[in-house]
């Protein structure tokens, strides 16, 4: 699972950023095209800044794999803090994955109304157990550890009310596969810096469909750092709303900077005077930087 990244097969090596250069089709691009294959082609320097910035986190497992995909359907539309506070009262309330699936509905809806949306997130969480007690007789998933990777992830995703991120999370927090989940925060940081296009076809691009594209363009071997980088970056400095950008160690290489603050236009953007500004070095090693966890 994703751990501080070696030389061969890491996003620091020039290599892979040629590698995705090379991928990528000939056919005639767009203004769009080219300003997202040229920012794509920087994700090993993006990576880096990041493993700056907020250190390598060590992957260690948050919950085991059924109590990950149930806390993760809770998330849904709601902060960590009352995603949180619903697992642990629907623990509280009904003790063992049986009682969850067989609880009369409004008795879960009320369990986990500090969630949010809980009449749509009842239904949903039932449905799921349900439907892994009758493909599995219980309640481990353990086994999808032994499978290939996709074929784990199909298996999840053909489960009730499991989506991309509810499985990705699965994968990657609770089974320690390589995984990249697109929450809000990595959804709305990946697309600033132009590593995933606005629209898909004809259609706006959603979470849902960027994932593919992420865990297309990352080194899998970065996909847990990156992935806790991203929604530390969004929390703190890439908010939703008035972002930090004169405070960002990526701000010279994020097209949106300059949109959100235009006095950073043609203005001096590099990363030794954003890191300074954080409190960090612009050029600190992997190894100096401070181990943090989620």
């Amino acid at each position: 699972m994703p751990h501080p990244r070696d030389a061969a097969g890491s996003a620091r090596h020039p290599a892979f950023a040629c590698a995705i250069l090379r991928a990528m089709p000939r056919t005639r691009p767009s203004a769009e095209t080219l300003k997202q294959r040229l920012n794509v082609a920087r994700i090993p320097e993006i990576i880096a800044r990041l493993d700056d910035a907020y250190g390598l986190p060590e992957w260690r497992p948050h919950h085991d794999a059924i109590s990950e995909l149930v806390l993760t359907i809770l998330s849904q539309n709601t902060s960590d803090a009352n995603s949180g506070r619903a697992f642990v009262r629907l623990t509280e309330a009904f003790p063992a994955w049986d009682d969850v699936a067989s609880a009369p509905l409004g008795a879960l809806v009320a369990a986990i109304q500090p969630g949010g949306l809980a009449p749509t997130k009842a239904p949903r969480i039932q449905g799921a157990l349900r439907d892994i007690k009758e493909r599995t007789g219980g309640y481990d998933l353990q086994f999808l550890t032994g499978l290939p990777l996709e074929e784990a992830r199909a298996w999840l995703r053909s489960i009730h009310g499991v989506g991309p991120k509810t499985a990705a999370c699965v994968l990657m927090f609770a089974l320690g596969r390589p995984a990249m989940p697109v929450d809000t925060h990595v959804f709305r940081v990946a697309t600033r810096l132009a590593l995933i296009p606005e629209r898909a076809g004809r259609a706006r691009m959603t979470p849902e469909k960027a994932h593919e594209l992420l865990e297309a363009q990352v080194p899998p071997r970065d996909f847990y750092a990156f992935h806790i980088a991203l929604i530390k970056h969004g929390r703190r400095v890439c908010t939703a709303q008035r972002p930090r950008c004169p405070e960002c160690v990526l701000r010279d290489l994020c097209p949106a900077a300059a949109v959100f603050h235009p006095e950073l236009a043609g203005a001096d953007r590099g990363p030794a005077r954003a890191a300074a500004m954080v409190g960090t070095s612009p050029r600190k090693t992997p190894s100096q930087a401070p181990r943090t966890g989620v």
